[in-house]
C-alpha cells in the first residue's frame, strides 16, 4: 500500500509538472511599475505570477531626487533588456541583462531619450531623442538620425523582419487639434510613408511577430482610447478592446494570438481573436508599458 501510495504522489506530481510551469521557466512579459513608490521594471508570467523587480531597489534617489526606469524592451534573443532611466537627469537609455544585472549606459546627451526598441537581429536600437527617432549600435556607438521631419516623431518600434519601423508623427490640425498619426520609415530613413489618416490621436504601434499587423491606441471612435489593429497597406482596421476605460500600449506576444496592454494601472491580456480581456495585475500598483518576452510559450 505504501509503494502504490509513493507511485500515486509520483504521478500526480508529473501530471502538474506537464500542466503549469516549472520553477524555472522564463517569464513572459516586462511591465513597469509604481508599487514601490518609484517607477521600477518587473518581469511576470502571462497569468500575472511569479512577480519580481528587476531594476535595483537601491537605485531610487540620485541627486536629481527620485527617478523614473521605464520602456522596457527585449532582445530578440531574450537575454538583454533595454529601457530609458532619468537616473542622470535627463532620460538616457540604458541596458542591462535579462536577470536585471549588468546595466549600461548608452547614451548620455542633454536631450530626452526613450521609447528603445530592438532591431530584431539584436546588432541596433532605435529610440526617439527630442522628437526625432534615432537609431545606434547597441552599444550605444554610431548613433544618428533616421527621421528628418519639422513635425515631432515618438515611439519607434522596429518590424521584426528588419523592414521598417513604426512610429508616431505629431501635427496641428485645423482647429488647434493635437493629432497623432501612426507612420512608417525604413530603417535608413528612406520610403517615410504615412500609415493611418484618421484625423485623432493614435499612439504607442506594436509589431505582429508575422510584421503584417500594427497594433495601437486611438480614440478614433470617440474621446476614449481603444486598441485597434491594422494592415499595412493602412486598411483592414479591426478593434480589439471594447471598455469603460482608456486602453493604452498593447504588446503582442509571440505566437500572435494575444495583446497585453494597459488599462486604468494594470495589465490586461486579450485574444486577438476578440475574446474577453483577463486582468493580470492589481489596479493598485499603477502598472503599465506590457512587453512581451522573445521566450515567452504562452
Amino acid at each position: 500500500m505504501a509503494k502504490l501510495r509513493l507511485l500515486v504522489a509520483v504521478g500526480l506530481a508529473v501530471v502538474l509538472t506537464a500542466c503549469g510551469r516549472s520553477e524555472d521557466s522564463k517569464p513572459d512579459l516586462l511591465l513597469v511599475s509604481a508599487r514601490d513608490s518609484d517607477y521600477a521594471i518587473y518581469v511576470l508570467n502571462e497569468d500575472g505570477s511569479a512577480q519580481k523587480r528587476l531594476t535595483a531597489n537601491d537605485a531610487v534617489q540620485s541627486a536629481n531626487g527620485a527617478f523614473f526606469q521605464v520602456e522596457a524592451d527585449w532582445a530578440p534573443d531574450g537575454r538583454r533588456i533595454a529601457f530609458a532611466s532619468r537616473r542622470r537627469g535627463s532620460f538616457d537609455i540604458y541596458v542591462m541583462s535579462a536577470d536585471g544585472t549588468d546595466t549600461r549606459r548608452l547614451t548620455a546627451t542633454g536631450d530626452d531619450d526613450d521609447n528603445p526598441t530592438w532591431s530584431p537581429d539584436g546588432r541596433r536600437l532605435a529610440f526617439n531623442r527630442a522628437g526625432d527617432i534615432y537609431a545606434m549600435n547597441a552599444d550605444g556607438t554610431n548613433v544618428r538620425r533616421v527621421t528628418a521631419d519639422l513635425d515631432p516623431q515618438t515611439d519607434p518600434a522596429w518590424s521584426p523582419d528588419g523592414e521598417w519601423i513604426a512610429y508616431v508623427r505629431g501635427s496641428q490640425g485645423t482647429v488647434g487639434v493635437d493629432l497623432r498619426e501612426l507612420w512608417l520609415i525604413q530603417p535608413d530613413g528612406g520610403r517615410n510613408q504615412a500609415l493611418t489618416t484618421m484625423g485623432v490621436s493614435s499612439y504607442s504601434p506594436a509589431w505582429s511577430p508575422d510584421s503584417t499587423r500594427i497594433a495601437f491606441a486611438t480614440n478614433v471612435a470617440s474621446t476614449q482610447f481603444d486598441i485597434y489593429t491594422i494592415g499595412l497597406d493602412g486598411e483592414d482596421e479591426q478593434r480589439v478592446t471594447d471598455t469603460a476605460e482608456d486602453t493604452f500600449e498593447p504588446a503582442w506576444s509571440p505566437d500572435g494570438k494575444t495583446i497585453a496592454y494597459s488599462e486604468d494601472g494594470a495589465i490586461y491580456v486579450i485574444d486577438v481573436a476578440g475574446a474577453a480581456a483577463t486582468r493580470i495585475t492589481d489596479k493598485a500598483n499603477n502598472d503599465s508599458s506590457p512587453a512581451w518576452s522573445p521566450l515567452s510559450t504562452g
